[in-house]
Parts: structure tokens; C-alpha cells; sequence
């Protein structure tokens, strides 16, 4: 969805192609190509294929797949378009890593807020128009960064360039963890309930201990964060709109989560460093505990009658 929204509006300003996973998608964005709809409304031409040999080398090569397919991705990438910077946009920590060392290519960190919702392969509706925050990493030049903006910029993204990305990343990181984990565990969309602190048992003093827990662990790191995810919260929450995290809609879709690399980047951090997150802990192994009940057969929920406290057979 996120690869969608950025080459729908580069597709506006630059020639732009897509690499997909299955040749149905590429075939249909190749005959009808992409529509965004939502905060813009427009039609782009783009070209697609599943090889990048199919494809002319690109000067930008942006990386939008979840974490858990980086792998594959920059596997498949490994001694391709050798002229291309390549930008990750991705949650967590850590993905410029699949990347450096299997080809000469720059490396741009980034994450983005802006989010919509992909209704099929060639319309893409856009939600959030939020920033996408960009910045150098390794020796990566600042300028190639500030060109890359103002070419997001350009195709009516917002986009804002950092000369250390880490102070935001960590931002977002710490939010992250946060809201993906407690979304997925309530099946809550992210609005109100995350921010009501009024009542003893109102959900929003755990998200605040979360968050707090995580502060903890980037002052321990050196890191001093660019936003409070606290105050990205609360703004979240007042948008009039609730939003859907990612890792909610992966658990209503029983698909593996995020979590490890969002959550589990921020344990593993937290041990490296000495600091004790034992509710971000917890909630990490929740929800892998929920990832692992998909594949748990049989369901519980098979064995008991309606109405019956008998356990029997679902028919």
C-alpha cells in the first residue's frame, strides 16, 4: 500500500516502474495503471515487472515491503541497477542492514506516517498525509537526501530531510511498538481509547507506561528523540478519524506481524543496554503468542456447541 502511494505520485513527476511479486499485478498496472484516490485524485502511468531485468534502471529505488520480506527483496536486488540509490521505508530498526554490502548502491534510512488503504492492484486510496522522513546512511551524502525530498515534495508528498535520522526513527520506533503491539492485542483501531487516562482501568495509562519504557531505552542509547511519541499519540488520536495499524490488520488477517521487528528491535535494544521493558516484553511475546495460535490446530473455538457447555466437534 505504501509502495503504491509513493508510485502513484512519483508517477506524476518522473517515469516510474514497479517491481511486484506476481506477474497478475504486473500485468494489470502494466494495461490500466494506478489510481489514487482519497486526499488526491489522479490516474498514473507506470511500468511494472517481476525481475529486475525486466526493468530500466532507475536513479531511486524505493523499498516499501514490510520487514519481513526485506530479505527476499535485497536478495533479489544483489547485483542489479548498480547506478540506483536505494531508500528503505520501513518500521523497526535495522532494514538498511539487508541492504548494505550486496551492492554499491547509497543507502537512504526512512520512515513514512502517511497510510492509506489498497482496494485492488491498481487503486490505492490515500488517508494520512503525513510526513515521510528521510536521512543518509553510511556515506551517504546529505545532499542526495535533500534531492530526494524535494523530488517527494515535488510529487505533492510532505516530506522532511534529517542529517541523523536516528532521533526520529527512534520517535517513531517507540510508537510504534506501542500502538502496533496494543492494537493487535485489543483488535482496537488506534483512536480515543489509547490516549483516556481518566479512569483507573482506561486503556491509555498502559500506553503511556509503554511509551515511557521506551523513552527509557533511547536515553539509554545516546538518543535524543526528535517528537515525544507520547505527543505523537495524542495527536493521532484527536484526528476526528480512527486509524487501522498495520499489525491490526495483520492479526484480523491472520498474517505474520511486524512485531519482531518493531517490538523485538526494542527488547533486543533494552537487553544490549541493561534496561528493563517488561511490559514491552510482554506484549512482544503476546502477540507472538497470537501469531502462533493461527497455526495451533485445532481451533478451541471448534470444539464447543452453541449454548453448550459440553465441548463437542463443530459440524
Amino acid at each position: 500500500m505504501i509502495g503504491s502511494l509513493f508510485a502513484g505520485h512519483l508517477g506524476r513527476v518522473s517515469k516510474t516502474t514497479v517491481l511486484c511479486r506476481r506477474e497478475e499485478h504486473a500485468d494489470v498496472l502494466n494495461e490500466r495503471g494506478l489510481d489514487v484516490t482519497g486526499r488526491h485524485e489522479f490516474h498514473a502511468d507506470v511500468r511494472a515487472a517481476t525481475s529486475p531485468e525486466a526493468l530500466p534502471e532507475p536513479d531511486l529505488a524505493i523499498v516499501a515491503v514490510k520487514t519481513t520480506e526485506l530479505e527476499p527483496v535485497a536478495a533479489r536486488l544483489a547485483g542489479h541497477w548498480p547506478g540506483a540509490a536505494v531508500m528503505t521505508v520501513q518500521n523497526g530498526l535495522g532494514a538498511e542492514d539487508a541492504f548494505a554490502g550486496r551492492g554499491p548502491w547509497p543507502l537512504v534510512s526512512a520512515v513514512t506516517f502517511m497510510s492509506g488503504t489498497k482496494h485492488s492492484d491498481t487503486e490505492v486510496e490515500y488517508i494520512l498525509d503525513t510526513e515521510t522522513w528521510l536521512g543518509p546512511y553510511g556515506e551517504t551524502s546529505y545532499e542526495l537526501v535533500e534531492n530526494l525530498r524535494e523530488l517527494l515534495v515535488r510529487s505533492e508528498l510532505k516530506a522532511r530531510a534529517f542529517h541523523d535520522l536516528r532521533p526520529a526513527q527512534w520517535s517513531k520506533l517507540i510508537f510504534n511498538a506501542t500502538v502496533n503491539s496494543v492494537a493487535a492485542l485489543t483488535e482496537l483501531p488506534h483512536d480515543p481509547h489509547f490516549a483516556a487516562r481518566e479512569g483507573i482501568d482506561d486503556l491509555g495509562h498502559l500506553v503511556y507506561d509503554l511509551i515511557d519504557e521506551g523513552k527509557r531505552v533511547a536515553v539509554a542509547a545516546g538518543i535524543e528523540l526528535h517528537e515525544d511519541p507520547w505527543e505523537m499519540n495524542l495527536q493521532a488520536t484527536q484526528r476526528g478519524s480512527a486509524h487501522y495499524p498495520s499489525m491490526l490488520e495483520d492479526v484480523q488477517a491472520n498474517r505474520p506481524t511486524e512485531v519482531d521487528q518493531i517490538s523485538g528491535a526494542l527488547v533486543r535494544e533494552a537487553e544490549r543496554l541493561g534496561v528493563p521493558v517488561p511490559l514491552h516484553t510482554a506484549l512482544w511475546r503476546l502477540v507472538k503468542a497470537r501469531e502462533a495460535s493461527w497455526s495451533s490446530e485445532p481451533p478451541i473455538s471448534k470444539f464447543y456447541g452453541e449454548g453448550s457447555g459440553t465441548r463437542k466437534e463443530a459440524q
